[in-house]
């Protein structure tokens, strides 16, 4: 398999059937525009069909995992990933693929993940976060509905009334609190973050594949069912708020270092 025409993402494989695929736009917080969204979607096909391959670990490079959203596009209006223009599809396909990846996935939240750059780790298989870092689902700061697999993940892991205070505050919350309420599997120190991730990948490259892989569709088979149960309606209603001048009003305080003064239009 080819993994040279990934521009902002960069996968690298072991001898021990080990891929690190790494976002890689570290001077932007490895902020999702709209190329690297289009290779997440594409990254999880390969992946998955991809015979070397036995788990996976997902990272982000620099000292932040993803910062989400790029604010310089929701500024300009040129950021529509779930826009009318788009219809969904976007979203779904990343969502969709990375449950059907077979292989297990060990997301290493390295540094702070904000937004779609919380959803992704959060559907990950086994999580291991740095102490230090901090994760929010933050659309509503920024104006936004919570529509890229938040509404669905969060009360998965942490129940519907800690998914709520989260959700509809946009708080952070770090890597100690995130393994105490069960958002995450593991809190580490930040150096260990990457090691302790690879040393899960290769005990689970070590195992039965089949019975692995099977369990885990297994599992992600409920996951599916709550992704078809809201995600879309959460897609639409996030969509529409693409074009609200509160989005906008986020971007340019998140900019100007200012609280954001919304209107509800």
């Amino acid at each position: 398999m080819d993994y040279n025409r990934y521009q902002t993402l960069l996968i690298e494989k072991d001898s021990d059937g080990v891929a690190v695929v790494t976002l890689n736009r570290p001077e932007k917080r490895n902020a999702v525009n709209d190329q690297m969204h289009g290779e997440l979607e594409n990254i999880f096909v390969d992946l998955a069909s991809d015979d070397e391959i036995r788990a996976i670990v997902l990272t982000g490079a620099g000292s932040a995992f993803c910062a989400g959203g790029d604010v310089e596009g929701m500024k300009s209006g040129s950021y529509r990933p779930t826009g009318p223009a788009v219809p969904f599809h976007m979203v779904r396909r990343l969502v969709t693929n990375l449950l059907e990846v077979e292989q297990p996935i060990v997301a290493a939240i390295n540094g702070d993940g904000a937004g779609l750059g919380a959803t992704i780790p959060l559907f990950c298989d086994i999580t291991v976060m740095a102490e230090t870092a901090r994760l929010a689902d933050n659309h509503v700061r920024m104006g936004l509905v919570a529509g890229d697999g938040g509404v669905v993940i969060w009360p998965w892991l942490v129940g519907m009334a800690r998914a709520k205070e989260y959700l509809l505050t946009g708080q952070w919350i770090d890597g100690k609190e995130a393994e105490r309420i069960g958002l995450v599997n593991y809190a580490v120190p930040q150096d260990q973050v990457l090691p302790r991730a690879l040393e899960i990948a290769r005990r689970l490259a070590q195992g039965a594949p089949l019975a692995i892989r099977w369990t885990k569709y297994s599992l992600n088979k409920l996951l599916r069912d709550h992704v078809n149960l809201a995600l879309d309606s959460s897609m639409f209603l996030e969509a529409a708020t693409m074009s609200s001048d509160d989005l906008k009003e986020a971007a340019a305080a998140f900019f100007e270092k200012r609280q954001p003064q919304f209107e509800g239009r």
